[in-house]
């Protein structure tokens, strides 16, 4: 058997996160279609961004435009960075008030002189679509999610759609943000993982991952995760979404799609990987996210979800 041909025997089957997240969206439609036949009232959502940060730009036309296609009320409201934290929270405050207002987003990051922590916790917990106020967070670790954070919902969704069983597996996040990798332990616990959270003290780290069933990466650094870290045929689930400028580096990080990788550095100035080193895990899981493709859609999908609920619950449904 030739080595190219053995390589490819190994590759991990990829988990597809585009077509769940189609999914999700496709349910998402009908039940906001019943919703307004039943209720005569369409749920709204309100996107907020503070500054001209590129990276949120992007994110918020992509959750703005997804909210039209499925036919929830979106409304963008774009803010000076030179907006006092008072003035946001007084925006806030008024929608809390607003009726027609179901979900609340307020995009991160804010700028430096804006109090994060008092913005996120000003949203009302019943239209907090991001799943980040106080009270939200209390309710997830205390076993009772209303709305919970929507990368780690989509993580979830993803694996109990693609047939991975949870329950008894060793579950391993790595990263402790209070965006993806707490929230998501917290879920995996309730869908009876054993789960271990791994962080930048974590003593021997491939160790530790290596005795994951399920290997979560979520740390925001360009493939930290090589083959000696993943046990032999465990799922990887790679959050990470990092640029490469550099063609050598982009050659050494992919196995089957080398040129298309190059020629996007090329055309655009960058290409996207992971926290997951691709060509030396792909050779080593069962089952892998790529990057893109792989949990970026299915954040966007559970964002429209949580929206739904929120209206839902709202009114009494």
């Amino acid at each position: 058997m030739s080595a190219t041909t053995e390589n490819e025997m190994k590759r991990a089957h990829a988990l597809d996160g585009t077509r769940v997240a189609n999914e999700i969206k496709r349910e998402v439609a009908e039940e906001v279609t019943r919703f307004k036949q039943t209720l005569g009232i369409t749920p709204g959502l309100v996107v907020v961004r503070v500054g001209e940060d590129p990276a949120s730009a992007v994110y918020v036309r992509n959750k703005v435009r997804t909210s039209e296609e499925l036919g929830i009320s979106s409304e963008h409201q774009h803010l000076s960075d030179d907006i006092t934290t008072q003035e946001l929270l007084e925006i806030i405050a008024a929608l809390n008030a607003r009726a027609d207002v179901d979900g609340v987003l307020v995009q991160l990051p804010l700028p430096r002189d804006i109090d994060e922590s008092q913005v996120l916790a000003a949203i009302d917990p019943a239209k907090d679509v991001d799943g980040f106020h106080p009270v939200n967070v209390g309710r997830l670790n205390l076993g009772e999610p209303i709305l919970a954070p929507c990368t780690p919902l989509g993580v979830i969704e993803l694996l109990k759609r693609e047939g991975v069983s949870m329950g008894g597996a060793r579950a391993c996040v790595v990263g402790r943000s209070h965006i993806v990798g707490r929230p998501l332990a917290a879920l995996l616990l309730q869908h009876d993982a054993t789960v271990t959270i791994c962080h930048s003290r974590t003593k021997d780290l491939p160790s530790v991952t290596r005795e994951a069933d399920i290997l979560i990466a979520a740390v925001g650094r360009t493939a930290l995760i090589r083959g000696e870290h993943v046990k032999e045929g465990a799922t990887v689930v790679d959050v990470g979404m990092n640029k490469v400028t550099d063609i050598a580096t982009a050659r050494s990080l992919f196995s089957h799609d080398v040129e298309q990788r190059v020629e996007a550095i090329k055309r655009r100035g960058y290409t996207l990987v992971g926290d997951v080193h691709p060509a030396e895990v792909e050779r080593v899981a069962g089952l892998l996210t790529p990057v893109p493709g792989g949990i970026g859609p299915l954040t966007v999908a559970m964002l429209m979800r949580n929206t739904l609920i929120a209206a839902q619950l709202r009114r009494g449904i």
